[in-house]
């Protein structure tokens, strides 16, 4: 742990690789392309998934399981969906090997050739769709809230762990609805959802909005999005949420009866948010010295780290720790106590500093004797001398503070990096002096896009909601718009 990572400053991305490796987070597989959360990453995730399943739950939805294998014809059945993951797909084609003839080990059998080919689930409304086909007959049969925790797989040729791996860990929702009204509304909900999981728990700012038509969901009539803005001013997608039309209802034939006994096609939505929150998280929070993590969805809340010479101060510093947990843990409070004797107490206050471990409490004979402790909160680092009498109860507020604290230094960053433009000379200009978020007039053609997105790598990362619409020029062509998007290099 003496090793310091790579600043910020001077390389991003090996910062970024260095801090998950050295935090204990995940790890390159031997299967090219995909990751190994290790136990202290798996934690995280697994907060975040349990304040999210209990949101779903609340917000009327139940979860299910649906199979990891989709076949082909499927996929084939909405044609916008098959052209927007066709080049990411792996597909099993046989069942069976067997051992080489020659001795160099097993081998495909070539007579064990699937008759209909099976695409590893790159998302699954096809799959799921299907079996709504059975689920669904009338009006009474809606609405479907299903939820699904899942892995999925789409190929990548360039990975980073948590950012783009080639397999990943996420949630996905499929929902069918009687109205276009309904559909519409569930999938505004579940962005909210997201928008309050993420700034609330992850302490994470972000934009909600809509994707232009080139950036929606393949199969989607409409796309909507939360961004946030990363220290290195890049976006990430944090999450979208999907208004899938009557698209896949029409694919796959699902009907349903309304009052008057007419049938109608379905109507659909999917949503979700991945892994890549960890990134995100990473990304947003941490520093120099290693992770910072939000106390909502941190596995450990407070380290306590006795420091002693003898089996005697060993044992009464442990009793009194002892004391100690019991009382936060009456509060909620996640704490661990390190009494490791083969690490030196800096080593671990060093260790617990990169794993981001929000509340740091020393306790050594001195201060046992005069009924305190040494404090350090991992936001600011700073010190202080914090008396045990009441701790619990400070500890518990000071918590909340170092959340409200991580939040609002997130959204200083953002505001001093969104920036207004209006001619395309000086967007390139800035963009590359500074990067950031750019708030700029489009004209809303694919070709515009397309001509940003060459000349400067960057995207319409989306059309924001919360800001009023406003007349203007595109910054391109000159041509009438009439609001703002927003666009920045992303992840």
């Amino acid at each position: 742990m003496s090793n310091k990572l790579t600043s910020r400053a001077d390389d991003y991305s090996k910062w970024y690789n260095e801090l998950v490796g050295r935090a204990d987070l995940a790890e390159h597989s031997d299967v090219r392309g995909c990751m190994i959360i290790k136990p202290y990453g798996f934690a995280i995730w697994e907060n975040m998934k349990d304040v999210l399943d209990a949101k779903f739950k609340e917000t009327g939805h139940s979860n299910a399981y649906f199979p990891l294998f989709i076949p082909k014809s499927f996929l084939s059945k909405e044609a916008n969906h098959v052209d927007g993951f066709a080049k990411e797909c792996a597909v099993v084609t046989h069942y069976r090997l067997k051992n080489g003839e020659n001795g160099e080990g097993v081998i495909v059998d070539p007579d064990a050739k699937l008759e209909e080919e099976l695409i590893v689930r790159p998302t699954s409304e096809t799959i799921i769709w299907n079996s709504y086909k059975n689920w669904i007959q009338s009006y009474r049969d809606l609405p479907i809230l299903i939820n699904q925790w899942a892995n999925v797989v789409r190929w990548e040729m360039r990975t980073r762990l948590f950012l783009r791996t080639t397999e990943f860990l996420w949630q996905e929702g499929h929902t069918a609805h009687a109205t276009k009204a309904e559909a519409i509304e569930e999938a505004e909900k579940m962005l909210d959802v997201y928008t309050d999981f993420v700034e609330n728990y992850m302490a994470m700012p972000v934009i909600r909005g809509y994707k232009s038509e080139s950036e929606r969901f393949a199969g989607a009539d409409e796309t909507y999005c939360i961004e946030a803005m990363m220290q290195d001013t890049k976006a990430l997608q944090a999450g979208t949420s999907h208004f899938l039309g009557q698209n896949f209802a029409k694919a796959f034939d699902v009907k349903y009866a309304d009052k008057e006994g007419k049938l109608e096609h379905v109507w659909a939505t999917s949503w979700g948010v991945s892994t890549r929150l960890m990134g995100a998280l990473i990304m947003t929070h941490s520093d120099d010295e290693g992770l910072v993590l939000p106390p909502r969805i941190a596995p450990i809340h407070v380290v306590i780290v006795p420091i002693f010479k003898t089996d005697e101060e060993r044992e009464a510093i442990a009793t009194k720790s002892a004391e100690l947990i019991n009382k936060f843990k009456a509060l909620g409070i996640r704490v661990k106590f390190d009494d490791d004797d083969n690490r030196r107490p800096g080593w671990k206050f060093a260790e617990y500093e990169m794993k981001g471990v929000p509340v740091r409490i020393a306790i050594g004979p001195r201060d046992l004797a005069a009924g305190n402790v040494e404090l350090a909160r991992r936001d600011t680092k700073e010190k202080s001398v914090v008396s045990m009498e009441g701790i619990d109860q400070y500890v518990k507020t000071l918590l909340d503070e170092i959340q409200l604290n991580l939040l609002d230094k997130a959204k200083a960053f953002r505001e001093a990096n969104i920036h207004q433009v209006d001619t395309y000379e000086e967007f390139k200009l800035q963009l590359e002096a500074k990067g950031g978020f750019y708030l700029v007039h489009w004209d809303g053609t694919k070709e515009t896009e397309e001509k940003i997105k060459q000349e400067t790598q960057a995207t319409i990362r989306c059309i924001p909601l919360d800001t009023p619409n406003e007349e203007g020029k595109c910054m391109v062509t000159g041509k009438p718009s009439s609001r703002r998007v927003i666009i920045a290099k992303a992840y």
